[in-house]
Formats: structure tokens, sequence, C-alpha cells
């Protein structure tokens, strides 16, 4: 189906729509918090009646791209409250940056037992095709970016605020414009949405310059666990409950540790796995290219983006460790 016939059912489905519900994948991240507070605002702006809601709490340093506290589903709320209509009388639900049930933990159920139709915006190749209509971009470097191009369409009044989440999404995404999916693009959108008022600076301070101590000191821990196999091509790092217990730091501090390893010159590949409080291990994937780690994480269940993908393991960690090691292995092999 033509892009602009996507648009043009998007549009109608919203505005046939009373109450929209507005959410996104578990452990959000920055593009996730900002599509969620941009479509939030713009619905809000344009007269319907909108409750975005998170399935697990976002990292503290997000939280100013909300005018207000977003409830979280399982803490604030449970998915009953959802179906008997106590939370909100929903007739769409507007999903953002995923279209896998397996990122929707707790919320699965509400959308296959739901008749609410689903409007998704999303950019990853994986799909359960869970919406009755789709915007999908695999080629855009951020479910952002395409939900701006979008609004552009809509012309739907974008302002500084809305800039600004939109912003966060897509620079977040492309790791401040450093990774790959950045592209022409990126970089022009971007530029717009300086023209409405963004100012990087001021963003990248409050996204990478107020990091707490506990987080600090939860990385150090990580780091002191780093392993080099493969001649150094393969960096695997973990993190365990204790880790939490001593330093203070909660889980949603674990996003972007991963990173640091790829300061390593010779890494083609890492992963870091986090122990849970169930008894599983979450596993965060990066690579450089010679590696698709989202067909990696797809064997355990998991997805993502070829360079930077999850999944979710059966523990404890050693076993998850040896899990991962013996597909990296295979896949870096001459």
């Amino acid at each position: 189906m033509a892009r602009e016939d996507v648009y043009r059912q998007s549009i109608a489905l919203i505005e046939s729509s009373h109450s929209i519900l507005v959410t996104t994948h578990t452990r959000p991240d920055g593009d996730a918090c900002g599509c969620v507070a941009a479509v939030t605002e713009v619905l809000r702006n344009s007269g319907k009646r909108v409750q975005a809601l998170l399935l697990s709490p976002m990292p503290q340093w997000y939280a100013f791209v909300f005018a207000e506290q977003i409830p979280v589903l399982g803490k604030d709320l449970q998915v009953e409250d959802l179906a008997r209509g106590a939370f909100a009388d929903v007739d769409l639900v507007v999903l953002l940056d995923t279209n896998s049930y397996s990122q929707l933990t707790g919320l699965e159920d509400y959308l296959k037992q739901s008749v609410r139709p689903v409007l998704v915006i999303d950019h990853h190749v994986t799909s359960d095709k869970l919406g009755r209509v789709e915007i999908s971009d695999a080629t855009a470097g951020a479910a952002g970016l395409v939900l701006y191009e979008f609004l552009k369409y809509a012309r739907w009044p974008i302002t500084r605020t809305v800039a600004e989440a939109l912003f966060v999404a897509i620079a977040t995404d492309t790791g401040w414009f450093q990774l790959s999916n950045t592209d022409s693009r990126v970089y022009r959108s971007c530029a717009e949405l300086v023209d409405l008022g963004v100012q990087p600076t001021e963003l990248y301070k409050k996204l990478y310059q107020s990091f707490s101590h506990e987080r600090f000191k939860l990385m150090v821990r990580m780091l002191n666990t780093l392993e080099l196999h493969l001649d150094g091509r393969y960096a695997s790092q973990h993190i365990v409950l204790e880790d939490f217990e001593k330093t203070g730091a909660a889980h949603q501090d674990t996003e972007n540790l991963i990173n640091e390893c790829q300061r390593i010159g010779s890494v083609r590949v890492a992963a870091l796995f986090v122990e849970q409080r169930d008894g599983r291990v979450r596993c965060s994937l990066r690579s450089r290219g010679e590696v698709d780690v989202s067909d990696l994480a797809a064997k355990f269940g998991g997805g993502g983006h070829k360079m930077a993908s999850g999944t979710f393991l059966p523990g404890p960690i050693e076993n998850a460790k040896r899990l991962v090691f013996d597909e990296i292995a295979r896949r870096l092999a001459p």
C-alpha cells in the first residue's frame, strides 16, 4: 500500500476516535518515550481525550519530555482496569516503536482480546502485525522519524515541546548521530526540529549529563566483569541482582551501558547479561555490522535491529552466556 494511503487511513482512524490510549514497549528508551510524549500532546491539542501508559518504568533522564507523570502498568494500575474501562474508555490504541507481542509484557492479552483498533507507528523489521493500520518503515533511523513525517503530512501543529520530544526520539536512537542509521534524512528532520525551537545542547545535557551516582557505581561493577573472546572480537559483561542491591541502582539504569565496551577497537559484537528477579536473564546485543544481532536475538524469541537487539534467556547467567557465545562464535567463524 502506498505511503499516502496509509497516512490517510491513519488520520481517518484517529479522527473517528474520541478516547485514545498511547503506549510503547517495555523498558522504554528515548525513542519510545519521545514518541509517546509527542503523540500525546499532538492528539490532545487536536481535541482528543488521550491517556499515555508505560508498561515498565522509564529511566529518569527521559522524564523531562513529559508534562505529567505517566502511569505504569502493574504499578499504578492493572490490566484488568483497562479491560473494564475504569482507566480510560478506550476506542483506539496507538502503539509506538514496536509491533511485537514479546515487547508488550502485561498488555498482550488485552490487545489480543480487544476489539479496539490499533494504530502502529514503528521502524522495526520484526512484526506481529498488531495494527489495523500500520505506519512502518524499517529504513528509518528511529520511530520518531516515522512519526515526524506522518505529523507533517497530517498538518497537525508541532509545538516546541513536541519538537523536543521528537528530537529526543531520533537523537537517542541514532546514538546522538553516531550510529550507522544516521543518514541525511535524519539530519534534515532534526534541522527542521531545531528551526521549531529545539536546543540540542540543552537536550544533550539532560540526556547524557544528568546520571545518578548509583548508575555510575553500577557501571563500575559491570566493567569489572568484562571478558573478551574470539581474539577480542566479542565482548561480554554481566550484572547480577546483588549489583543492584550494592549500588542502589535500578534496572532501568542499565540502559546503554552495553555501549561502553564498544570503545575497544577490536570488538565487533557485544553482549550485556542482566539477571532478572524472575530467574531469567535479559541479554542486550550490539554489533558493528558483521553480525546481524536481530537474527541472533530472534533465535531466542527476541528481536530488534541488525546492530542493536535484545532477548530474554533462561538463567543462570553462565547458561545465558554460553548460549550466546556459541551463536556468536559460529557467526564470527572465518
